[in-house]
């Protein structure tokens, strides 16, 4: 294994291996199908039948129940794919796989019929599964013993990450609502079959990296302050029968497992289809919210009869990370209306056209936030072909094609939004600045937290949640003139702008640093373990998102657009400033960890 990362490190791109681009590019095509096809999905559930390109005018309650339930399950198939790779076929083979069955995803939602999407869908979670958790760990092989070069390495693989969504956001859009809704699936798919192919023939530059793991186990050292030495071996045995799970732990993920998928899937079934999974009640209570509940108080009890298992320090470490968790799922169930209700509020309460000197700055604007990204990725195209050209021929060739593709589409956009006097801004472009404020502020952000002012894990969770919900604040001032119960409004952008802008800032706080925390605060035998509880408060956050979503009408009509978002702006506001109270309760339950 030493031998292929030492060739890896033979041809480097501004000082890394090129086998790290290939996995960037592979990244950046599948993020870019994925945000491409997400970001319609709302507004194509939606869209009125009677109209220049008709939807399925389903409720917003419905649309957003059923991507809740999807947003949810992208984060949970990964703790299986994740192992299966571990266990069974390697991570190579999980990423080509779960490429494959994601191209298959979006090809289906190609045909616009209720059984493609449903299956498209489907084959998008499956293929998440097998691809989500597999690029990083890929990564991670890479750089065994070279772990000081580890941050910047997932630094320009989270630039793909963005890039990826930036440019899927933008062209999957553009062509979705000025072409037709089938336009902008399919370009979701040609790019991830672009991304399928270019891995698929890059693949044995990775020699043995990645591939089916062996029966003979490499014995690492100790990565954090919770693992004992190798002299300690003796005790570290007998901890490890204590930390082993028993039949009742193994009963209790079953079922508490199985009354969580029951409501994900009740919750789209009955409000779409008028199918109950779960048709009882229990006094006022019904079905889904009694098995929710019973759910969680039966993994609740899993944890805490778990946590009270360890050694006191690695207790203590445990619950400051289930505490964290908590606010995870607080910031995801609000940052992410950003795909829901804050794109829908974009298409029916935001002014979008734009005439005269407006229209012309924006174009400009919009034309240089699109050529200049593009032409930096495609010098770093340029820089890998040199390095790999003759060891991965036809995966560069492949890799040149979408490029070419891409700035074919690149072009048709800008061409054909100059050739118009008018300008309507599409309702998809606002979810780029996300992904733009994060390329922009990250460095920033990165400086401050490597600075004498870096503040504790809990005080960035507080800052980040605060910002969270200040950015709804703007939305709150924005929509105030908004009467009660309308459907429509014409408010300015800028509010959109500003509240993505703190939106992100927020998630520079939380986002980086919450994987980096969980990993120095567990110790290894449990990584994988509580890698999946924290998924889990993702997958969490994310279904919350889309249920209380669903209630913009039912709140907007009973009150008004503004107390909808109030309510995002207060509870993100108040659960910050309790994480900034318990700080100096975390900082002894992590024991000296930073």
């Amino acid at each position: 294994m030493n031998t292929d990362i030492e060739n890896l490190f033979k041809d480097k791109v501004i000082g890394h291996p090129a086998g790290l681009f290939v996995i960037f590019f592979t990244e950046m095509w599948e993020r870019f199908s994925f945000y491409g096809m997400k970001i319609l999905l709302v507004l194509f559930l939606t869209a009125p039948y009677l109209s220049d390109n008709p939807g399925w005018e389903w409720s917003r309650e419905n649309a957003l129940a059923l991507i809740g339930t999807y947003s949810s399950l992208l984060y949970l198939t990964p703790i299986v794919g994740g192992w299966l790779a571990d266990k069974v076929m390697g991570y190579k083979w999980a990423v080509i796989i779960g490429c494959f069955v994601m191209m298959l995803g979006h090809a289906a939602m190609v045909f616009e019929t209720p059984w493609s999407l449903y299956l498209g869908l489907a084959l998008l979670i499956i293929g998440t599964g097998f691809f989500k958790p597999n690029m990083t760990s890929m990564i991670s092989e890479m750089y065994k013993g070279r772990e000081s070069k580890k941050d910047g390495a997932y630094t320009i693989y989270y630039m793909g990450v963005n890039a990826g969504a930036f440019f899927g956001m933008m062209l999957c859009g553009y062509l979705a609502e000025n072409i037709g809704w089938g336009y902008g699936f399919g370009l979701a798919g040609i790019f991830m079959f672009g991304g399928l192919v270019q891995f698929w023939l890059a693949k044995d530059l990775f020699g043995e990296i990645g591939e089916k793991p062996s029966k003979i186990h490499e014995v690492e050292l100790p990565q954090n302050v919770n693992e004992e030495s190798p002299k300690q071996h003796i005790t570290t045995s007998v901890k490890d029968k204590l930390n082993q799970f028993t039949l009742l732990d193994k009963v209790l993920i079953v079922l508490s497992s199985l009354g969580g998928l029951l409501y994900l899937f009740n919750d789209p079934l009955s409000k779409i289809g008028n199918i109950n999974l779960l048709p009882f009640k229990l006094g006022d209570f019904d079905g889904s919210s009694v098995t929710v509940l019973i759910a969680l108080l039966l993994f609740l009890y899993l944890i805490i009869s778990r946590i009270v298992r360890y050694t006191p320090v690695v207790r203590d470490n445990i619950i400051a990370v289930a505490v964290f968790g908590i606010f995870t799922v607080f910031f995801f169930s609000a940052f992410e209306q950003s795909l829901g209700s804050m794109t829908l509020f974009a298409r029916d309460y935001t002014a979008r056209a734009l005439t005269g000197n407006s229209a012309l700055v924006f174009k400009i604007i919009d034309t240089i936030l699109t050529i200049g990204p593009l032409a930096i990725i495609t010098w770093v195209l340029y820089l890998l072909f040199k390095k790999t050209y003759s060891k991965i021929p036809y995966s560069n060739i492949v890799l040149g094609l979408t490029f070419v593709f891409l700035w074919y589409v690149v072009f048709y956009k800008i061409n054909n939004e100059f050739s118009k006097e008018t300008t309507e801004v599409g309702a998809s472009w606002f979810g780029i600045l996300n992904s733009f404020f994060i390329i922009t502020l990250a460095p920033s952000f990165s400086k401050w937290w490597e600075s004498k002012y870096n503040p504790s894990v809990a005080m960035k969770y507080g800052i980040g949640l605060i910002l969270l919900g200040l950015g709804f604040g703007i939305l709150v001032f924005g929509t105030l003139g908004i009467p009660q119960g309308a459907k429509t409004a014409s408010v300015s952008m800028i509010f959109l702008i500003l509240a993505y802008l703190f939106h992100t800032m927020g998630e520079l706080c939380i986002s980086p640093v919450g994987l980096s925390y969980l990993s120095k605060l567990v110790p290894s035998r449990m990584i994988g373990f509580m890698f999946g509880i924290w998924y889990l408060a993702i997958a969490i956050g994310k279904k919350i998102a889309g249920t209380t979503g669903g209630m913009i009408d039912k709140i907007t009509e009973q009150y008004s657009l503004s107390t909808f978002f109030l309510l995002f702006a207060l509870v993100p506001i108040a659960m910050g400033v309790v994480s900034m109270i318990l700080n100096p309760i975390l900082k002894k339950l992590m024991h000296g960890v930073r």
